[in-house]
């Protein structure tokens, strides 16, 4: 009892640290700031990498398409060797979205239209390379003037977005990404794309993927140039061509498999500036309707994300028992005790251990609010996060199972190859 009042204390103080201490990493503020509209819109390019997306195309690529942009816009879509047509599919919304652009022009004078869609035939993966950015290097080297024939006298688009298959652009928001970048000269600016929340494992589990990654990356630290933390959410990450090509561009992060932690590290460690933030303007499509298909989404990088280190999964393993599983322990153990009536050698220990079990829950609780809001979801879920924090326990130490056993890691049904 006296360790568990011990642990508990610890806990509690951990807690006071990380809501007070820890860039703010709980609250949900970072969201893309207002920005004045530039006087010359820049160039876009955007590179969606696409293995076996035939199901989430027509769902999200039409709106990519219909972007409300007013400069430059190309989308070029790379199919990684796909083995269900979603090459032939992209191509046929490209040209549907362009048809429906020219008949609403033609029928009520408006303007603007479909941006046009290349579709890049993805080569084989060369050796060393993660199979994701290796359909990423393709695409920017086809979004260059000279491998356009109609584009040979062009300059290179200043920006390139780097964007998902399975993520739903509202109108506006690339418009808005482009304005807080050439206003606040940032490499990268990136957001968090709201994940879908619908079924009872979305809700339990998505919610808290996010909130965790901040506790990773806290924003308010990415966001400040001092600081040396960098990540990005790969679902939405415009970058800077020029910052790219001076930090040696993708080829430096090439057997990254979480590559847009790598890529914001890049660019940061280069001299640019990055931002990350919040935003339901870019929300993702892919549906996870059970526990086993979000236990392999997180399970698939986790222990990429520790370094394959056993230390380093130790120490997480660790980590998340204190902090999450201690403190509802002590409180369980002081509530036990009391129902036992034990004596005063025990009596004070349970004491100390529920009031700190219980104040390191409470601490928990109040940081776990604002993600909850920020998904709608009822509040009255917060206090099962100790719950969730040991699900993702066991998907971290199922994920280093995974690569001990030989069980290569995937990127849409084929395996990455990492340097």
């Amino acid at each position: 009892m006296l360790g568990l009042a011990i642990a508990s204390a610890a806990a509690a103080v951990a807690w006071v640290f990380l809501l007070a201490a820890h860039g703010g990493y709980w609250l949900t503020s970072q969201r893309l700031p207002a920005a004045v509209s530039p006087e010359r819109w820049p160039g876009v390019v955007a590179v969606v990498p696409a293995r076996n997306e035939a199901d989430m195309l027509p769902v999200t690529l039409p709106a990519l398409l219909a972007q409300d942009y007013p400069g430059e816009f190309l989308v070029i879509l790379v199919d990684d060797r796909s083995e269900d047509g979603t090459g032939e599919i992209a191509a046929g919304l490209g040209a549907k979205s362009a048809r429906e652009a020219r008949e609403a022009r033609g029928a009520r004078g408006a303007r603007g239209g479909a941006a046009p869609l290349t579709v890049v035939a993805g080569q084989p993966r060369p050796a060393g390379w993660a199979g994701k950015v290796w359909a990423m290097a393709q695409g920017v080297a086809a979004s260059a003037p000279d491998a356009d024939a109609s584009r040979a006298a062009a300059e290179p688009s200043p920006y390139l977005l780097f964007t998902d298959a399975d993520i739903d652009w509202a109108p506006g928001a690339l418009r808005e990404l482009v304005a807080a970048a050439e206003s606040d000269n940032r490499a990268v600016v990136s957001q968090m794309a709201l994940l879908r929340a619908h079924t009872a494992w979305e809700r339990l589990i998505v919610p808290a993927f996010v909130y965790f990654f901040a506790q990773l990356y806290p924003f308010r630290k990415v966001n400040h140039q001092r600081s040396r933390t960098a990540a990005a959410a790969g679902g939405c990450m415009l970058v800077r061509r020029d910052a790219l090509d001076k930090a040696g561009g993708l080829e430096r992060i090439r057997g990254a498999l979480i590559d847009d932690v790598a890529l914001a590290t890049l660019l940061k460690r280069d001299g640019g500036r990055c931002w990350l933030g919040l935003t339901a303007q870019v929300q993702s499509a892919r549906p996870y309707p059970r526990l086993a298909s979000l236990w392999h989404m997180i399970a698939r990088s986790a222990y990429t994300q520790l370094r394959y280190s056993p230390l380093l999964l130790a120490g997480t393993i660790a980590g998340l028992l204190l902090l999450y599983a201690v403190p509802p322990a002590g409180a369980i153990a002081w509530l036990a005790a009391a129902a036992g009536g034990e004596g005063p050698g025990t009596r004070i220990p349970a004491l100390l251990a529920g009031a700190a079990g219980l104040s390191g829950w409470a601490l928990m609780t109040v940081s776990y609010l604002p993600m909850l809001r920020f998904y709608r979801l009822c509040p009255l879920r917060a206090p099962m996060l100790p719950l969730i924090a040991m699900f993702y326990a066991a998907m971290t130490a199922d994920s280093a199972r995974r690569h001990y056993s030989g069980r290569a890691v995937s990127w849409r049904g084929r395996a990455a190859g990492r340097a």
